[in-house]
């Protein structure tokens, strides 16, 4: 589900190259904690079901269907825990870095890969032994910066997302080149569905449009 989820939001020639989580560290931090609440109800259960058993054994199978009921609450905790852990997803594409979380109500955040001025890769001795880090993408947008914490293979995604920039600036940069088999108009045309897709802003669309026409003088 959450990957078709995402392919809904992929623009026109937009395509998936890397995909990505939070580290498994995230979600067994968690889970670790609600089997312990397990551990203690099941303990509980026993302590109580030997005590009320010589005296009142009548309370015997009361307890031990209020236990069964208690451990409902860390089991659906628990649930809960490895669903969000799996649906908080990061990608890159061809045009932008994508994070997108939540199960039924879902957040998308983006980056386009032309407004990312630099990323900023924190790993501890620990994330580097197993292969965790938190990657700060810094960008020249009104959002501001996004921040990717404890994601896994963060070296990796980090070495794709350079090189996904470097491929669309060059992109970008091809509709101004002068070439012979190409006339400026088909380039504008070219340059306007850049501006439809959200690769280029009204203003580089601008700048880049005036540049062809005054070839044209």
């Amino acid at each position: 589900m959450a990957k078709m989820y995402i392919e809904n939001l992929l623009g026109e020639n937009e395509k998936i190259l890397v995909s990505a989580r939070q580290h498994w560290f995230v979600v067994a931090r968690a889970i670790a904690l609600e089997i312990t609440v397990i551990l203690i109800i099941f303990i509980a259960m026993i302590v109580g079901t030997l005590t009320v058993q010589a005296t009142e054994p009548n309370y015997v199978y009361a307890i031990f269907a209020v236990g069964l009921l208690c451990t409902l609450v860390p089991v659906g905790s628990m649930a809960r825990d490895i669903m969000i852990w799996s649906h908080h997803q990061y990608y890159i594409t061809n045009w932008r870095v994508i994070q997108v979380s939540g199960i039924f109500n879902k957040a998308v955040l983006d980056s386009s890969l032309d407004k990312i001025n630099d990323v900023k890769l924190t790993q501890s001795a620990l994330g580097r032994m197993f292969g965790y880090g938190d990657i700060e993408i810094l960008t020249a947008s009104e959002e501001g910066d996004n921040l990717f914490r404890l994601i896994d293979e963060p070296v990796r995604f980090k070495t794709a997302m350079t090189n996904a920039k470097e491929n669309a600036l060059r992109r970008k940069d091809m509709p101004t080149a002068a070439s012979p088999e190409q006339s400026i108009p088909a380039m504008l045309a070219q340059l306007g569905e850049l501006r439809t897709k959200g690769v280029l802003t009204e203003a580089e669309f601008q700048e880049k449009k005036a540049l062809l026409l005054s070839k044209l003088k």
